[in-house]
């Protein structure tokens, strides 16, 4: 064996680790969503594939899954869309605009703060403000909910990649007299695309996933996936099978979105590793 084989080999078995310890779980899940409640508990090895689970979740009259995905897409794109405007505005203040220098830090110090907070710790107190502006039960409560969860994620990701962009371009820009909104449009956005696709993406996935938040804001007309998943657990009985069908098809979204922008995250999240 040569020394490079030799110095590669661990770097592979890591990988190859880490590659199991996500995989194994999601092939797991998949899996139980094709057996029967019996063969499952009884930790059978090999087991004939039914597809009852994916039809009583898809179609019983007593499901509500379907109604639960639109909501969850409804919620998530909104959100995501809200949030990411935002965070690019506030980045852009942050690092073109002229505060003082202990106005950013505080500033972003508070955001990572406030995102160390468990979602669980706010739900209460948004339930409480949302019922008193009539917000309780609604997308609109919801999603203003996941903007601001999400939020300062967001802004230090957008920071960064809006630090990046040469200021020579935006002094170019100026000269040619563009105004703020010009430059931030036709100068600013086309050079973060791939950081806006990143954020945007991750914003979409921590929002498609939030439980806490939308088990306290929600009812039966507005709830998301993760709440729906939950109702597989009751007092008497835990529907294991028909649990690991509805995880299964709420893992479809996020796959299809990393799938399709996997370059784009990628390049979004390395922007600003090298200069």
């Amino acid at each position: 064996m040569s020394r490079r084989t030799g110095s590669v080999l661990p770097v592979h078995v890591a990988l190859a680790a880490g590659a199991a310890l996500v995989l194994v779980p999601i092939i797991w899940t998949v899996a139980a969503g094709f057996r029967t409640q019996i063969s499952l508990l009884m930790g059978d090895v090999l087991f004939t594939p039914i597809g009852s689970n994916f039809a009583e979740v898809l179609w019983s009259k007593t499901s509500d899954f379907l109604l639960n995905y639109r909501n969850s897409i409804i919620v998530g794109i909104v959100s995501t869309v809200l949030c990411v405007v935002v965070a690019t505005l506030a980045a852009f203040s942050l690092n073109r605009m002229r505060w003082p220098a202990w106005t950013v830090h505080l500033f972003l110090a508070w955001t990572m703060i406030f995102h160390m907070i468990p979602p669980v710790a706010l739900a209460s107190a948004w339930f409480t403000m949302a019922r008193a502006v009539g917000l309780e039960n609604t997308f609109t409560g919801l999603i203003l909910a996941h903007a601001t969860l999400n939020l300062p994620m967001a802004i230090w990701l957008m920071a960064v990649f809006v630090r990046d962009v040469p200021k020579e371009l935006e002094e170019a820009a100026i000269m040619d007299g563009a105004d703020t909104p010009h430059i931030l449009w036709h100068v600013i956005l086309p050079l973060i695309t791939p950081g806006l696709a990143a954020t945007s993406i991750l914003t979409f996935i921590f929002s498609w996933n939030e439980f806490a938040v939308a088990l306290t804001l929600t009812m039966k007309q507005t709830a998301t996936v993760p709440v729906a998943i939950a109702k597989f657990a009751q007092d008497f009985e835990i529907q294991y099978t028909q649990m690991a069908a509805s995880a299964a098809l709420a893992m479809v979204p996020a796959i299809l979105v990393l799938l399709v922008a996997q370059r784009y995250i990628v390049k979004g999240l390395t922007q600003g590793a090298v200069k």
